[in-house]
């Protein structure tokens, strides 16, 4: 029965392919940043890879995360029905905050996600003088 929530219904559960016509492959992971109270936290969701990978730099106040791999071949007679994520080169780019301690960065992967974690500096108390006047 085509009613108005039924038609909606069909359109809001099909994928992009049957929109474009095309198979549609996503190909840069999905990121969450989380701040905690000393630091911050760039996750990344990046299934099938292995630590040696990753290439993370960090350059002024943005890191670059990338992966450049050779893309695994579809073995003789296995007939691939649908691909919607590659991961295998990729380059993500985050601007850092100011408050980050660019010398106090470590990466993680573990379980298909990569945790960057960048600790914020430390405040110090600001020196309060006085000025005389001269």
């Amino acid at each position: 029965m085509n009613t108005i929530p039924n038609i909606i219904d069909h359109l809001l559960n099909r994928s992009i392919n049957e929109f474009i016509g095309a198979d549609y492959t996503l190909t840069v992971p999905s990121a969450n940043i989380v701040e905690h109270d000393n630091d911050y936290q760039i996750v990344l969701a990046i299934p099938g890879l292995q630590k040696s990978d990753f290439n993370i730099k960090l350059e002024k106040q943005h890191i670059f995360i990338s992966v450049k791999k050779d893309v695994v071949q579809v073995p003789e007679g296995v007939s691939l029905k649908r691909k919607e994520f590659d991961y295998s080169n990729f380059s993500r780019n985050f601007l850092l905050p100011d408050v980050v301690n660019t010398s106090k960065v470590k990466a993680e992967y573990n379980d298909g996600l990569l945790t960057v974690t960048l600790e914020k500096k430390v405040k110090t108390a600001e020196e309060v003088r006085n000025i005389i006047i001269e």
